[in-house]
């Protein structure tokens, strides 16, 4: 018997599994354009995607708004080890984005636990249809700091 009603911990189950399969697919697509930053034994992952590719329920888990002009910019820290790559560490995350005409914001970084994961969300609300933004991220771990920048074209779809 198939029982369609959920527990509050299952819909969190639920919401992190949604969430992590978007954070991987994101991470793999960033290894395939090249989207991270080697600094020796560590690489910062920074993928930038559409809001609407979170499930509603994973949206609202993280109090993430979706929608339409509404990107995520995802960064994870990764050490190089012998035995492969580790999952997302600890770290400090702060930066800004700017547009074309040197407008800033300051990005606000969520801090995401998965199991033995970490990673760090950041909306980005798009005004124009497809908006050139300049990011400068800095990731603080063990007391060394990894400085990103990088520029990607955004949409508002």
């Amino acid at each position: 018997m198939i029982c369609s009603s959920r527990t509050p911990e299952s819909s969190r189950l639920l919401a992190r599994f949604s969430l992590l399969c978007c954070l991987l697919l994101g991470s793999n697509l960033a290894a395939a354009d090249s989207q991270f930053t080697t600094f020796g034994d560590y690489k910062v992952l920074h993928t930038v995607f559409n809001s609407t590719f979170l499930q509603p329920e994973v949206a609202s888990a993280y109090n993430l708004t979706r929608g339409k002009g509404q990107s995520l910019l995802n960064i994870a820290l990764i050490k190089s080890t012998d035995g492969g790559n580790s999952k997302g560490l600890a770290a400090e995350v702060s930066g800004s984005i700017a547009n074309l005409m040197q407008q800033q914001r300051t990005l606000e970084f969520i801090e995401i636990k998965e199991h033995d994961a970490v990673y760090y969300l950041a909306p980005i609300r798009v005004s124009n249809n497809d908006e050139v933004v300049h990011f400068n991220i800095e990731v603080t771990h063990d007391g060394k700091t990894y400085p990103i920048k990088f520029s990607k074209k955004l949409y508002k779809d």
